[in-house]
């Protein structure tokens, strides 16, 4: 479980590291981030994991998302992992589109040739990232939280939804909220996971819900002009799956805003704050 250090650089009084390692469930090298904020030594912290949307790396939260001085006022340690395997020999989209393959893990273990043997992105961030930073970094494991953006707001959606006693919070910005019915979830859940549509509800937050899943409560956010709103992300479908099964959910439209990192940036602290006031609990 050994990393090596890409780079450091102090912040905030914390420091945000970039960090390399082999994976045992990609079978890849994989790349990903952490903010440590400034604390006590030998005390234990809480951990935010940010799973990124379509065509990031770790690098664009990283970069953009603009999480640190609200960390480092909370607190907070902030892990953001790759979206996918990558390197010679993984298999990408045919067409090199971008909603599909590299860039596009969409957080689910494979089971289709030739993906099963890299795509193994669920495993990934519920398992193995969390031994990896757990055995080099000072998490509280009692304490994890979980945010995503749009892919990632998927992936968040239903890690929380699986593993409801794992994490204390869990929010999205701009979530793919029901892939099992839009054309991004459809081609990707096809890709890896098959034709058996059975098989795509344990990804699918709204299909989750209906099947019993419950949180105790959750926070999304999405701006009105996100091009992707209506065809994509559809956030009215969980909110009648969250009233349905009486799940408090605050969902928030937010007014002019679209799907990129200038919308995200301007709510993380919200987010942080919501994730903060429960894992201080």
């Amino acid at each position: 479980m050994t990393i090596q250090t890409v780079s450091l650089n102090k912040s905030y009084g914390g420091m945000q590291g970039v960090y390399k390692h082999a994976s045992r469930e990609t079978k890849t090298d994989m790349v990903f981030s952490v903010y440590v904020p400034p604390h006590q030594e030998g005390a234990k912290l809480p951990v935010v994991w940010y799973l990124s949307g379509l065509t990031c790396t770790h690098a664009n939260v990283t970069e953009k998302g603009e999480f640190r001085s609200a960390c480092a006022e909370m607190g907070l340690i902030f892990v953001a992992p790759d979206t996918s395997p990558r390197g010679e020999g993984v298999p990408g989209d045919a067409a090199n589109a971008y909603d599909f393959g590299l860039g596009a893990g969409f957080y689910v273990d494979a089971t289709e040739e030739p993906f099963a043997g890299n795509y193994r992105m669920w495993s990934y961030v519920t398992e193995e990232l969390p031994e990896l930073v757990a055995a080099n970094f000072p998490v509280d494991p009692e304490r994890q939280s979980v945010v995503g953006h749009s892919m990632g707001g998927h992936g968040a959606l239903t890690a929380a939804l699986r593993h409801p006693t794992r994490y204390r919070a869990a929010s999205a910005f701009s979530p793919i909220v029901a892939p099992s019915l839009v054309p991004w979830g459809i081609k990707a859940l096809g890709g890896y996971l098959g034709a058996n549509k059975d098989t795509w509800r344990k990804h699918d937050a709204v299909a989750l819900i209906e099947d019993g899943a419950r949180f105790p409560d959750l926070l999304v956010d999405y701006g009105d002009a996100d091009p992707f709103l209506t065809e994509q992300l559809r956030p009215e479908l969980l909110q009648s799956a969250c009233e349905t099964a009486n799940i408090p959910l605050k969902l928030r439209r937010q007014p002019g805003y679209d799907h990129s990192y200038y919308f995200i940036s301007t709510f993380m602290s919200d987010h942080l704050r919501w994730h903060a006031a429960r894992l201080k609990t």
